[in-house]
């Protein structure tokens, strides 16, 4: 049965934790028109939808308004607790956050995206939602319809990697590393890659949900036609894993990512999405490489942007 079938908005029961906020229930936010918005921290699409929740949270709040994140991981190490509160801090989250690990909430909204937004009334019914990214100005439409006011939209602009991606030169989607999802995946390495197809060089294991490098020197390339190019990374236990990217070959120079310096140095130090690439120049079909020098990094998808 779909929340919209149910009416009234699930209840909130079976969270792991709550980031910032008493356990929220329907005697604490009745009377308050509620957005409940689904992410887990490395979504691409929630990154960038997160300026617009963050605005209207802060700008609606007096009117009424509380927004719930509900955190519900898409890869295992998403659930440690402190990465969720890292996440929290880095994006300035200021409203109540739902550690959602067992996916109790989830299943409850019979929910099946990141990011979604759900909007509830006064009265606790679910009077709207949205998958993904977009309809920016009708959401916001929509939180003011139920508050009762109107008045100009917030503006928002996102940067770094909240940026808004280039949707008219963006040609690569999201392509999953484990041997669950992966596709894409070339033999060995070609003198050319062809378009939306990336390879494994050195020592790999190939996991459900990942690629873990089994000795240092390991590298992915990745031919990609796209602005941003990222890569959800994690340490695993290990100490902090430098990586160093090169496109086409040679130093990103101007074209390197937030998480990236111009002569293609990074370091791996947490479990997140990592933005490898923002290109400086005309986009174009692109071959991307990182290397690990370490042993014990954690790939598990590519999206773009």
């Amino acid at each position: 049965m779909s929340v919209l079938a149910r009416v009234h908005m699930p209840p909130l029961g079976g969270a792991t934790e709550w980031l910032d906020s008493e356990p929220l229930g329907p005697a604490e936010l009745r009377g308050h028109v509620v957005l409940v918005n689904f992410w887990t921290l490395t979504c691409i699409n929630w990154l960038r939808q997160e300026p617009y929740v963050r605005a209207w949270a802060r700008a609606y709040r007096d009117d009424g308004l509380v927004v719930i994140g509900a955190h519900t991981p898409e890869f295992s190490f998403e659930q440690e607790i402190d990465l969720v509160r890292q996440a929290t801090k880095e994006r300035e989250i200021d409203y109540p956050v739902v550690v959602d690990n067992d996916y109790e909430i989830w299943s409850a909204f019979d929910n099946n995206y990141w990011p979604a937004l759900y909007f509830v009334d006064a009265d606790g019914v679910v009077r709207d939602h949205h998958f993904g990214e977009g309809r920016y100005e009708q959401s916001e439409r929509v939180i003011q319809r139920l508050l009762g006011v109107e008045r100009e939209l917030v503006a928002v602009e996102g940067v770094g990697v909240e940026a808004p991606a280039d949707w008219d030169h963006l040609q690569t989607s999201e392509t999953y590393l484990g041997h669950l999802r992966g596709e894409r995946r070339a033999d060995r390495l070609p003198e050319r890659l062809r378009v939306n197809h990336w390879v494994l060089a050195g020592e790999w294991t190939t996991g459900r949900e990942n690629v873990v490098l089994d000795q240092a020197g390991g590298s992915i390339a990745f031919r990609f036609h796209a602005r941003d190019a990222h890569l959800v990374l994690s340490p695993g236990a290990r100490e902090p894993i430098p990586f160093r990217v090169l496109l086409d070959g040679e130093a990103p120079g101007s074209s390197h990512g937030v998480d990236v310096d111009e002569d293609g140095n990074g370091l791996l130090r947490d479990g997140r999405l990592y933005q490898l690439v923002r290109e400086h120049d005309a986009i174009r079909e692109r071959t991307l490489e990182i290397t690990f020098l370490e042993p014990g990094a954690e790939a598990y998808a590519f999206t773009f942007g």
